[in-house]
């Protein structure tokens, strides 16, 4: 079983605070609880992680951004559709898993690229 291991299913998804929040509860006892904000800028799209290695592109102004529905893909991910229109990331359960484990490290990384490229969270 790798560290990221999709034998690991999550048990619910709740969103919270009118789509502002998301909940992952995992089969392994882990609860990550994701603001829309961090899921969007952290999303899987090819529009934010690109094609390859080095095109990730840093997205600004997502600090008020909400999630407006959950669509459940075949078994193994969810689509989260953003009230920004942004709805191509296809969320593995595998995927939300590393996220929250990293967490911390991926939001200040984030924060981070932010300052360097003069970038705001507002816009």
């Amino acid at each position: 079983m790798s560290e990221y291991s999709s034998e690991v299913w999550p048990e619910e998804l709740r969103l919270a605070e009118a789509g502002a929040k998301l909940r992952v509860t995992f089969d392994n006892s882990e609860t990550y609880d994701f603001t829309a904000e961090f899921l969007r800028v952290q999303s899987p799209s090819a529009e934010v992680k690109g094609h390859g290695a080095g095109q990730e592109v840093t997205v600004p102004g997502k600090r008020n951004v909400l999630i407006s529905n959950l669509e459940p893909v075949g078994n193994y991910a969810v689509r989260i559709l953003f009230d920004d229109g942004h709805s191509t990331g296809l969320f593995s359960w595998s995927y939300l898993l590393k996220i929250g484990q990293r967490h911390d490290e991926l939001w200040q990384s984030y924060l981070d690229k932010l300052a360097k490229e003069g970038k705001s969270r507002d816009r």
